[in-house]
C-alpha cells in the first residue's frame, strides 16, 4: 500500500527513475516513503542483507508493487502474467484475467463466502480504485509487511508473513481508533527459473483485519458493537 510519487526505494526492485518514467501506474507512482517508516519502526525481525529471509521479504515486497500498482501485463517483471494464479484459503484458483473481472485490487484478498448483508466489506461491490481508496484512507501510513520465517526457498517459498497499520482513518461508517490492526497469515509463492511467480496461495483469517476496522464508534452515531453480535466473522475475532 502506498501513495504517489516515487523516491530512492530501498526494499522493492524495478522503481528506477527510467522503470518509472516507462511503466503505466494505476493511481499513479507510488511512493513507499511513509511505509518504509512504519515498517522500519514496527518490524520484530531484522534479517541480514543478502539472507534468504530479506531477499524474500523484498520479493514480495515486489510482488504486491506490481500486482496492486501496474496496468500493463506485459510490463510485468516479478510475475509471468501467462501462467500466474492467486487463491485464498484453498479456493479457486484465479488467473489475472478471472481477478480482473472480481475487481482487482484489494477484491482478490478479501473474497468471503458469507450472506451478502454480513459482509462488512463486500469485494462484489468493490473496484479496484474504490478498494484502494478505502485502505489508504483507513491507513494512512500504509499496511506494512515483514516475514517473520520462510521454510523455503525458491522455486517454492513458503514462508509466514505479518501485515499491520494504525486505524487512523473511518472504514465504512466507522471512526478511525488510531490502534495498531494485525494480519498474520501463511504463504506459498512458486517462481520459474526467471524468479517471476508462477502460483500464489495465501492462508489468513481475513476477520482479523475487518474486525478490528469496526471497533471505531459508528459514524451515524450507532454503537459500534451491534454488527458482531449477528456476523459470524467478527465474532472470531472477540
Amino acid at each position: 500500500m502506498a501513495s504517489s510519487s516515487v523516491g530512492q526505494e530501498k526494499y522493492r526492485s524495478f522503481l528506477s527513475e527510467e522503470e518509472v518514467k516507462n511503466t503505466k501506474w494505476r493511481f499513479g507512482v507510488p511512493n513507499y516513503d511513509v511505509v518504509n517508516k512504519l515498517f522500519e519502526e514496527g518490524r520484530t525481525k531484522i534479517w541480514l542483507p543478502g539472507s534468504l529471509e530479506e531477499k524474500v521479504q523484498n520479493f514480495v515486497k515486489t510482488w504486491e508493487m506490481e500486482f496492486f500498482h501496474k496496468t500493463d501485463l506485459d510490463e510485468f517483471k516479478s510475475i509471468d502474467p501467462k501462467k500466474f494464479t492467486f487463491s485464498l484459503n484453498g479456493g479457486k484458483a484465479l488467473n489475472l484475467e478471472e481477478i480482473g473481472k472480481l475487481g482487482g485490487g484489494y477484491n482478490p484478498l478479501l473474497q468471503t463466502s458469507l450472506p451478502e448483508k454480513l459482509r462488512v466489506y463486500n469485494p462484489d461491490e468493490e473496484t479496484a480504485a474504490s478498494s484502494h481508496k478505502v485502505f489508504t484512507t483507513t491507513f494512512p501510513r500504509g499496511f506494512a509487511l515483514e516475514i517473520l520465517q520462510v521454510y523455503t526457498g525458491p522455486p517454492v517459498m513458503v514462508y509466514k508473513f505479518r501485515h499491520w497499520g494504525y486505524m487512523e482513518g473511518p472504514f465504512k461508517g466507522h471512526a478511525p481508533t488510531g490502534e495498531i490492526i494485525e494480519l498474520f497469515g501463511i504463504a506459498i509463492f512458486e517462481v520459474d527459473e526467471q524468479m517471476r511467480v508462477v502460483k500464489v496461495e495465501f492462508f489468513y483469517d481475513p476477520g482479523q483485519l475487518l474486525g478490528g476496522l469496526l471497533k471505531g464508534t459508528s459514524l451515524d452515531g450507532s454503537s459500534a458493537e451491534e454488527p458482531s453480535s449477528s456476523c459470524p466473522v467478527l465474532r472470531s475475532t472477540e
